[in-house]
């Protein structure tokens, strides 16, 4: 269970949070001078290095959008055209990408932030390549709300890359990209010329998710703690009934692979956030405001409690909640994980995005529920004041990675084990290294009273 840091400001991260910004600056070079031995999209380091794992290339957003939240702290505008450029050489292709739930992570962190620093006045207006970055926002969010399977009348989710049957939790974030492109005034046309409401379907998906994936502690069945997340849910594509939980990347169906917890914690925040933009009438003939936003709600606080009961003192997870080998560790969470042991990995990437999801949850409840917010709030800073530690962040010279100690995929055995070890530890991933950003950028921001840092763009 954390030890939450009652008395930390976001202000006293300021000096941690600039060596970040120094270090990232030094690994982002060093991977795009590397692009040619890399020869693809980077995804994990190995010995300190960054390799390609295809699969879904759904990192390469994260790459190209690291470069401009770096400009987004720094204002070196070494990054901004590092990361502009390479979104027009190298993203068009994923995003009309039809085989995978990921244009949230792919899009929103490229075409979408350099939207948002336009609109915020950081990068000089241009309507043509705002008009540029629009219109590949509006093609990704109905890409994205294409990938549809119904289960009932007014009830469906974007499913995942395994198919019509699969829901994964992951994709609560790329619920952004639905976002983005019904803000931006866009539908999705169906057969015979049927306009779809993108907002209609991020609701439906968001329900899917609060319904199948997150538990409650309501008796769902014999494994059924309040706040778990099943990192898939399947379904009989036939007549749309729910099946049974499943993982890929989990140790089982009945345990939470962390980082899925920490995708639903970030998603559901990001989603009431942007929900506060809608007027009320866009809401009403989806079930009204309040039912939506207590949905929402509800999935949100179930899974920021959990992840809080179940990480180490400091914050950071185990990559799974039940994996085997924790029971050969001697009470794991009441003491910092312990990233170096012969047993069970942790995976620091889980962290990176649950601070995030902890503090935007402690934000957004700051009026109506101020003692439950600030629980959330300084709990994310507490993650947040781990992760730039020693431990964690990545000072070597040789090292490309930013974030050290995260896992990708422990069931397939990817991630590097090294010489003497019984554990992967030691390795970066590239939404690690994004999302370490992205929350150092979040918490500056609070800290210098700067606006708020949201993927729809300046709140009004």
């Amino acid at each position: 269970m954390i030890s939450i840091e009652q008395n930390l400001t976001s202000k006293d991260l300021i000096p941690s949070i600039e060596k970040l910004w120094t270090l990232a600056a030094r690994k982002i070079r060093s991977i795009e001078a590397d692009r040619d031995r890399i020869g693809g999209t980077p995804v994990f380091t190995v010995d300190g290095q960054y390799v390609a794992q295809g699969w879904t290339e759904w990192t390469q957003g994260f790459q190209y959008g690291a470069a401009i939240l770096q400009f987004d702290a720094t204002e070196d505008e070494e990054f901004l055209n590092l990361g502009r450029d390479r979104t027009i050489s190298e993203m068009a292709s994923h995003v009309t990408h039809i085989g995978v739930h990921d244009h949230g992570f792919n899009q929103v962190s490229t075409y979408g932030n350099l939207r948002r620093l336009m609109l915020e006045g950081r990068i000089p207006h241009n309507q043509r390549e705002l008009d540029f970055y629009e219109i590949a926002l509006k093609a990704s969010g109905a890409v994205q709300a294409a990938r549809w399977t119904e289960r009932s009348p007014n009830k469906g989710f974007i499913h995942s890359f395994n198919g019509p049957h699969s829901l994964f939790c992951d994709t609560i974030r790329s619920l952004r990209a639905l976002a983005l492109s019904h803000q931006l005034g866009h539908l999705l046309w169906s057969e015979n010329d049927k306009r779809v409401s993108l907002l209609d379907r991020l609701v439906q998906h968001a329900e899917s998710t609060a319904d199948f994936n997150v538990y409650y502690g309501e008796g769902r069945d014999h494994y059924d703690l309040r706040g778990r997340v099943a990192h898939e849910s399947i379904f009989n594509v036939t007549d749309g009934q729910y099946r049974c939980p499943s993982t890929q990347q989990g140790y089982s169906a009945f345990t939470t692979w962390t980082r899925g917890l920490s995708w639903v914690m970030l998603g559901y925040p990001e989603q009431l956030e942007f929900l506060r933009t809608l007027p009320d009438t866009e809401l009403e003939e989806l079930g009204g405001r309040d039912a939506i936003e207590a949905m929402m709600l509800k999935a949100a606080r179930a899974s920021c409690d959990f992840y809080l009961d179940h990480v180490g003192t400091c914050g950071v997870p185990y990559w799974d909640t039940g994996a085997p080998g924790l029971v050969h560790l001697s009470d794991p969470l009441e003491k910092p994980a312990d990233p170096f042991n012969d047993f069970e990995p942790v995976d620091s990437s889980a962290a990176a995005i649950g601070a995030q999801g902890l503090l935007r949850l402690g934000r957004y409840l700051h009026d109506s529920d101020p003692e439950a917010g600030q629980r959330y709030w300084q709990a994310g800073l507490t993650v947040l004041q781990t992760l730039l530690g020693p431990t964690y962040l990545s000072e070597a010279e040789h090292h490309q990675g930013l974030l050290l100690h995260t896992i990708y995929h422990r069931p397939r055995g990817w991630d590097h084990v090294p010489s003497g070890s019984k554990t992967p530890h030691g390795e970066s991933c590239m939404w690690g290294d994004y999302h370490l950003m992205e929350v150092a950028l979040y918490v500056e921001r609070h800290a210098k009273q700067l606006p708020n840092y949201s993927f729809f763009g300046p709140e009004k």
